[in-house]
């Protein structure tokens, strides 16, 4: 069974869901691959890697403010402070998310419903460069 990998560079702005769908499908057509299986890593423990709404962004901004009011940047809250106040609840953010998802490759192409789209949720306020190991087996 072929496989087929690309490490992709993704520069964030600070926190804010960044859509990656089309990045995600061109390491597909990239690949070659027909049938087959997209596992994608994000290679850090404040971001997470999601699959939801793409249409409609207020769904995006509840979220955000769900997540928010669920996991508050309040130093009194915890014990890890040292690299600021985003950081530990940027962990539990990523935490109660994932850091990976798997998606079937169908025809060439993502096996994605109409509505959903790849997301990188950064958790913290600056800008980080994000790893996403993107990894393609099948025939």
């Amino acid at each position: 069974m072929p496989h087929y990998q690309k490490l992709l560079q993704i520069k964030t702005a600070g926190k804010s869901l960044y859509k990656i769908t089309s990045k995600i499908e061109s390491v597909v057509a990239e690949s070659g691959i027909e049938t087959g299986l997209c596992t994608l890593f994000l290679r850090h423990t404040s971001a997470s890697l999601i699959i939801q709404e793409n249409a409609d962004p207020d769904v995006l901004t509840d979220l955000s403010n769900f997540f928010a009011k669920l996991v508050p940047e309040d130093n009194r809250l915890y014990i890890h402070t040292t690299e600021g106040s985003d950081d530990m609840p940027a962990h539990i953010r990523t935490v109660l998310t994932k850091t990976s998802e798997q998606i079937p490759i169908y025809r060439g192409r993502l096996a994605l419903g109409t509505w959903q789209g790849i997301y990188i949720w950064e958790h913290r306020q600056r800008s980080h460069q994000r790893e996403l190991l993107v990894h393609i087996s099948g025939d």
